[in-house]
This record gives C-alpha cells, structure tokens and sequence, in this order.
C-alpha cells in the first residue's frame, strides 16, 4: 500500500595511529538495561497489539535474551493516547519501549492529543498486520458477496460491524467497504481486539475486521468464518488452522468484490532523546527475537506479513504511512478541528 573524497595516508602512519588510539582508548562495554523494562502496550488486553508484546516477553525470558526484567503493562486511554504520552514525556529514559499499531497516526489525527510519532524514537518495524472480514459461523454467509448483498438487502444502518477503538483502522475499513459496496454499517467500538472477538462469538455484531490473530482461537474452534483478507495478495500460509482452511484459503477482498486493501504497523518505539548506543541495543535485541522458532511460529499462525526494517528506512515508511492516514481520515472527516 504504501510503496546514500578518499582520504590517503601512508601505511606508517596508519600504523602509528592506531597504536596511539589503542593506548589512549579504554575499552567500554555496549550499553544494556540497568532496571526492569517498561513495555508499553497502548491497547486493550488480548489484541494484537497485547499478544505481540506478550510473545515478545516470552521469547526474550526463555532464551535469556536481556538480563533485565521486560514488564508489559497495558495503557488504552484515549485511544492509545496515553501509552503514547507516557513514552513521550519519558524523555531519556531508555527503560520504556512501546508496541505501536497504526493508531499512532490516528489517535493524533483524530483526536488532536499533542502527540506525533516524531516525539518518539523509531527502533523498528517487527511486521505488517492483515486485516479479515468475519462473520459468526453460525451465519448462512459463506462469501464476502454473500454477506455485502444480506447487508445491502437489510438497508443503511441495519447491519453492525465490530471493530476496535473509534476513527482508528477497523473503523476506515469499515469506512472502505461502505464506500466500494454501496452500503452502511452501525459501527460498534469496542476496547480491543480480543474483545471484538468475543462479541462476534456471542452475537452482539454481525461482522468483524479483526487481525488474524485477534480470532484465530475462535476460528479453529469453528465459532467464526474468515470470508476474506485486506491485503493485495493472498497470505502465504498453507498449515491447516480449521479442519478444512489454511490462512492461505482465505481470498483476499478483491478477488471477492470489496476492492479495499489496508495492512497495519506492528512497530517498536522508544522515548525521545535516547541515545544511538541505546537504540540499537533494541534493534539488535529484536532482531534476535525475529530469529526465534517462536516468533516464526507466532508469524505464522497470526499471518502476518512479515516485513521488516528499522533505521532512515523505517523513518521514511513512517512519514508516508501517515500521510496516508491522514488522507484516508480526511476523506471521511474525521481530521480534528
């Protein structure tokens, strides 16, 4: 979606300067925690945003991967608004980190809370997250035409679709299948994803955009139908989740007549004003989580798209990923006054 003068000295010289440095050097060691870790989820419990961050935890203990405790804690107000707060005001403090969704662009956006993701510093992108449109299993729908023409049939404003947080991603989805079907949903916001789910199972909505991994319980229990996935390609996971469907199976919602595709951040921020030492500590301790069986196994049961990037790489996707949530939310005049 959203698409870097040779200087020569003689071989003595070089010699001699780096005896000198060698002497006049004392060796320190690379920068590390020095008290437990404040993992920062700015969601509900039991969405993606919180099952990531949870997976991360468990990862980093089992394979001893910090000698410092890493402490999830849950901050949702406001949107995310305070978890993002929290770690902008904990300016230089490198002992919190925060798991970041795409309500980092639309909190501000939508809200006008004094908050960009520029107050904050990158650390690295750890995926990009699917989308998928559900019904209750229950249903007679079996396709995503099947339930477009039941809510066309039904008329404007019958039908209610779950989604979690207000003006943040489910609902400009929601926004996207009512403009390129030609219906309306009611929509219902609810704190997080794992609650979105338990709603659909118990009939309060008729349809979800859940991530995969926001239902993937529900849906190998058979209480839920994934009809198709908001990304341009089909996901490439072939392991049987159901007795007869892979995430694979799933088409995506063009090929089933939604033409709308829309995938979200699953990134890692820390406060402002840290320093590069501490940053890449990080980086490179994420980057050894992207390298465990466990969070292979957790890419692919959640069908993540598994991007990844950090550094001016991911400082650029960033500045294009929110102008283009700008003018997604704009288009629905849902921008703060």
């Amino acid at each position: 979606m959203l698409k870097l003068n040779a200087l020569v000295r003689s071989v003595p010289t070089v010699f001699a300067l780096a005896a000198a440095a060698s002497f006049a050097a004392p060796a320190f060691a690379a920068w590390e925690p020095a008290k437990p870790v404040e993992f920062v989820v700015p969601a509900g419990t039991g969405g993606g945003a919180d099952q990531m961050a949870r997976l991360i935890q468990g990862v980093v203990v089992k394979h001893n991967l910090m000698k410092q405790p890493l402490v999830v804690v849950n901050k949702s107000g406001g949107a995310g608004a305070e978890g993002f707060l929290d770690v902008k005001n904990a300016k230089g403090d490198p002992h919190k980190i925060v798991v970041t969704l795409s309500n980092l662009f639309t909190t501000p956006l939508a809200t006008g809370v004094p908050f960009n993701w520029r107050d904050m510093t990158p650390v690295t992108m750890m995926a990009l997250d699917n989308f998928v449109l559900w019904v209750n299993a229950d249903t007679p729908y079996k396709s995503a035409k099947d339930y477009v023409e039941a809510v066309k049939k039904a008329g404007p404003s019958k039908m209610k679709m779950g989604g979690t947080g207000s003006k943040q991603e489910d609902q400009i989805i929601t926004a996207a299948i009512e403009k390129a079907t030609g219906t309306k949903f009611i929509y219902v916001p609810f704190k997080g994803g794992g609650e979105v789910a338990v709603q659909l199972v118990g009939k309060h909505v008729d349809s979800t955009v859940n991530n995969p991994i926001e239902a993937v319980a529900q849906w190998r229990a058979n209480q839920v139908r994934a009809l198709c996935v908001f990304d341009e390609k089909r996901m490439p996971y072939k392991d049987k989740i159901t007795d007869s469907q892979a995430w694979g199976d799933v088409p995506t919602c063009s090929e089933a007549g939604i033409p709308t595709t829309y995938t979200m951040l699953r990134g890692i921020f820390m406060a402002p004003g840290v320093t590069k030492e501490q940053t890449q500590y990080y980086v490179d301790l994420l980057k050894k989580v992207r390298e465990t069986p466990e969070w292979k196994d957790y890419m692919n049961k959640g069908a993540f798209n598994q991007t990844s990037m950090d550094g001016d790489k991911f400082t650029e996707w960033l500045g294009k990923a929110e102008q283009t949530h700008r003018d997604l939310m704009k288009d629905n005049g849902w921008l703060a006054k």
